[in-house]
């Protein structure tokens, strides 16, 4: 019989896990709550909290908008959102990261001693996290995603470097020898790790998982770049690695021969979504033998 585990160290991670239960909260008092974005880069989980009455809406529909309840989900949001709830009497419902929120505050607080600095974010551009961040600096940050980017910063002024929450570790790593390689002798580089622990620790966590079966499962939405970079892990560690989004994407050819799998996941990806994906290959292990006996 084939042997399936799902990682302990997969699914939610805490901010997540606020922002959807704050929702859940929110939708049981009142039909309607607007989420402005995908409440997590996670299709199934959003369809479900859509069922439960959660409109999602973006910048523009938000503009559009006066005296309801809007929630904020864990990437944060740049100031001028709150400034223009606050003008159309939005009531703010904010779920930022408690880590998302300390690191716009430093950002801030930077931006605001040295605004002829470079602030430089190693993130993704366009991700909702980056875009609060960066609105901390009346958009004059930087975002860099790779070391191609970093070539282009003036190396002959200060640079204080920050990064998204979910990045790895060992990118930013490359790319602070890089600068430091590079800054002139006249300018200032500080760099401040800011990735979220919580997030950094799944990488070697998820290594050990996908070593250790034959078949790995990695479920997650196509939108989750922290997904991305643990599916990756998984690959590297073992070949042997599918990304799905759900359950219905399981090939059940892919365990001839195998004798154990794992199922994991994203930050942004619900434990029901493995269980689910669990119970489907046991059952139809299940049906097969069935059909077998007969």
């Amino acid at each position: 019989m084939v042997q399936i585990e799902i990682d302990n160290g997969s699914g939610f991670c805490f901010g997540v896990t606020t922002a959807i239960n704050k929702a859940e909260e929110e939708l049981l008092q009142d039909k309607t709550l607007y989420c402005l974005g995908d409440i997590v880069h996670n299709g199934m989980e959003c369809e479900r909290l859509r069922a439960l009455g959660l409109v999602t809406i973006n910048h523009d529909d938000l503009s559009k908008l006066h005296d309801v309840k809007v929630l904020l989900r864990a990437h944060g949001e740049p100031p001028e959102t709150y400034e223009l709830a606050e003008r159309h009497h939005i009531e703010i419902i904010d779920t930022t990261c408690p880590v998302v929120l300390q690191l716009q505050k430093r950002i801030k607080k930077q931006y605001d001693n040295n605004p002829h600095a470079q602030i430089v974010i190693f993130g993704k551009n366009g991700h909702a996290e980056v875009l609060g961040l960066v609105g901390q600096t009346h958009n004059q940050a930087i975002v860099v995603e790779n070391i191609d980017d970093v070539s282009h910063l003036d190396f002959n002024r200060d640079i204080y470097l920050y990064s998204q929450t979910t990045k790895s570790v060992d990118e930013l790593h490359r790319i602070i020898d890089y600068i430091q390689e590079h800054i002139s002798g006249g300018a200032e580089f500080k760099s401040f790790d800011t990735i979220c622990r919580q997030v950094a620790n799944r990488m070697p966590n998820i290594a050990a998982f996908a070593a250790r079966h034959d078949l790995i499962l990695f479920v997650s939405g196509g939108k989750s770049s922290n997904g991305k970079v643990l599916f990756n892990e998984c690959l590297r560690v073992n070949p042997n690695s599918k990304r799905i989004e759900n359950s219905g994407e399981i090939d059940m050819g892919w365990l001839q021969g195998v004798k154990t799998v794992g199922i994991c996941g994203a930050t942004s990806t619900p434990k029901w979504l493995m269980e689910e994906c669990k119970e489907l290959i046991i059952r139809k292990i299940n049906n097969n033998i069935i059909n077998n006996n007969h």
